[in-house]
């Protein structure tokens, strides 16, 4: 059975960021790539501060959509 699926690297382990159809104690073999995201933290600094105007109901409709879709491979924590 071949499957892919996105992970995050913390405190040594690597976490599936989705369900994983595997038999517990089953061993397989990975296959690693870091992801880039949006060419690094420099770019992205240049959105910091844009969410800051939203009025309630645009907050609470970019609140749903977070939670529909994570961000930059990434869920938010609540």
């Amino acid at each position: 059975m071949n499957m892919k699926t996105k992970a995050i690297y913390e405190a040594g382990v690597l976490k599936p960021l989705g369900k994983l159809d595997l038999n517990e104690g089953a061993e397989v073999e990975i296959e690693l790539e870091e992801r880039k995201v949006f060419g690094g933290k420099r770019n992205i600094l240049r959105y910091a501060g844009i969410l800051k105007d939203l009025n309630e109901e645009e907050k609470k409709m970019f609140e749903e959509s977070v939670k529909r879709r994570s961000l930059f491979g990434r869920t938010l924590k609540q």
